[in-house]
């Protein structure tokens, strides 16, 4: 009898080997045609500018929109099983939905309160 392990362990094996592979062989046939604006960091199209001392402030709107995303994954990845097991769940899982739903608001209105759902130039 053979070890349950080895199908895992050759399966890990060939994605190595692939990832390696796949990134020795964009070294050895991409091309290497460089420039100034290819060796600059991105910033979203805006012209990255001197930081002040100590770092300097960062705009509140990028983590708001970065919480946005996280909250709205969270949500999906919650309601999907609820969704799934509706009929199994009853009056609990209506209940428990509810109450997160109504949890998941908060942050949800303080993001549209800070204005992180204004996607206009300031």
């Amino acid at each position: 009898m053979t070890n349950p392990y080895v199908p895992l362990l050759v399966m890990m094996g060939v994605a190595a080997v692939l990832a390696v592979g796949g990134l020795a062989a964009s070294a050895v046939i991409g091309p290497k045609r460089y420039n100034r604006a290819k060796l600059e960091a991105y910033e979203c199209g805006i012209q990255p500018t001197p930081h002040a001392m100590g770092g300097g402030r960062f705009p509140v709107k990028y983590y708001l929109v970065a919480m946005t995303f996280i909250v709205f994954d969270i949500e999906v990845v919650f309601l999907y099983p609820w969704a799934v097991d509706f009929t199994e769940l009853a009056l609990f899982g209506l209940v428990a939905m509810v109450g997160f739903l109504a949890l998941i608001t908060v942050p949800f209105l303080y993001e549209w309160r800070r204005g992180g759902l204004e996607w206009d130039e300031d």
